[in-house]
C-alpha cells in the first residue's frame, strides 16, 4: 500500500512540476514590470487559465516562424541571451528546464508520501510542494518573491492544516502551526528590520507558510527546518564569496534554502510522527 501511495505521489509531482516553468517565467520580472505576456520570441503566451497552465512550449517558435529568440519579442517579454536559449526557444521551450522541475517535483512528492505515508496531512504537503518550487524558481531567476503567491499560500496551508487536524490519524498539532508560522515570520521581519538588504520581504512573508508546515510537527522540527535553511543559505553565501562571485554585500535568493530547509524539516516530522 505504502510503495503504491508513493508511485501515485511521484506521478503527480512530475505531472505538477511540468506545469511550474511556464508559471515560473512568466513571473520572473521585476516589481516594476507586468507578468510576461510572451515567449522570448515574442509569441503571446496563452492557453488554460489565461495562459498561466500548461507547458512552457511555444507553439510558435516550434513551428519554425521565428528564425531566432529575440527577433519579433513582444512587450512584456524579457530578454533571454545566449546560444543555449535561442536553441531552446527554436524547438519552442522556455523558462525553467521542464524534465528538470518534472523529476525534482516527483522526488520531493514521493518522498513526502514516504515519510508521511497515508497521514491526512500528506495531502497538504503535495499541494504545497509544486507552489514551493515554482516561489524557489522565481526567486532564483529574479531574487523576488511574488505577493501573489506567498500571501494566499500562507492563508491556505493554514486552512488546510486545519482540516487534517479534523480528520482520523493526523500526525501533528495545528495551534503550533499557526504558532509556528507566526514566530517563524516574526523572526525573519526583526532579521529583515535590522539588515534590509540581506533580508526580502518576501522571505518574511514565505516564512509565515514554512513556519505553519513545519510548527505542525513541533517545535523541534521548526527548530531544524529553519536552521537548515539559514546554514544552506549561509554555507552558498560563502561558497560564492571562495569562488569570488560574491562578496559580503551582495544579495543571494534565500527563498529556495528556506524551501529546501522546511523540507528537510517536513521529511523528519513526518518519519517522527509514524
Amino acid at each position: 500500500m505504502l510503495l503504491l501511495l508513493i508511485a501515485l505521489a511521484a506521478v503527480y509531482g512530475a505531472a505538477a512540476g511540468s506545469l511550474v516553468p511556464r508559471a515560473a517565467y512568466r513571473l520572473a520580472v521585476e516589481p516594476e514590470d507586468s507578468w510576461q505576456a510572451a515567449c522570448p520570441a515574442g509569441h503571446a503566451i496563452a492557453g488554460r487559465a489565461c495562459g498561466w497552465l500548461g507547458l512552457a512550449r511555444c507553439a510558435g517558435c516550434s513551428a519554425g516562424t521565428v528564425a531566432e529568440a529575440g527577433a519579433g519579442r513582444a512587450a512584456g517579454a524579457a530578454p533571454r541571451a545566449g546560444a543555449v536559449v535561442r536553441q531552446r526557444a527554436a524547438r519552442g521551450w522556455y523558462g525553467p528546464r521542464t524534465p528538470l522541475m518534472a523529476a525534482v517535483t516527483a522526488l520531493v512528492c514521493g518522498g513526502l508520501a514516504a515519510a508521511v505515508g497515508a497521514r491526512p496531512e500528506l495531502a497538504v504537503w503535495l499541494l504545497l510542494a509544486p507552489f514551493a518550487a515554482l516561489l524557489a524558481a522565481v526567486d532564483l531567476a529574479v531574487h523576488r518573491l511574488p505577493d501573489v503567491l506567498t500571501l494566499p499560500l500562507a492563508g491556505g496551508v493554514a486552512l488546510l492544516l486545519g482540516l487534517a487536524a479534523l480528520s482520523p490519524g493526523d500526525g501533528g498539532s495545528w495551534p503550533a502551526a499557526l504558532l509556528g508560522g507566526l514566530l517563524l515570520a516574526a523572526a525573519y521581519f526583526v532579521l529583515f528590520l535590522i539588515n534590509p538588504n540581506g533580508m526580502g520581504f518576501g522571505d518574511v512573508k514565505l516564512a509565515l507558510t514554512l513556519g505553519v508546515a513545519l510548527g505542525w510537527y513541533g517545535w523541534g522540527v521548526l527548530f531544524l527546518g529553519a536552521f537548515a535553511g539559514f546554514l544552506l543559505g549561509a554555507l552558498y553565501g560563502i561558497a560564492l564569496m571562495l569562488l569570488r562571485r560574491a562578496d559580503r554585500k551582495s544579495a543571494i535568493p534565500f527563498g529556495p534554502f528556506m524551501v529546501v530547509g522546511a523540507l528537510g524539516g517536513v521529511l523528519l516530522g513526518g518519519l517522527g510522527a509514524g
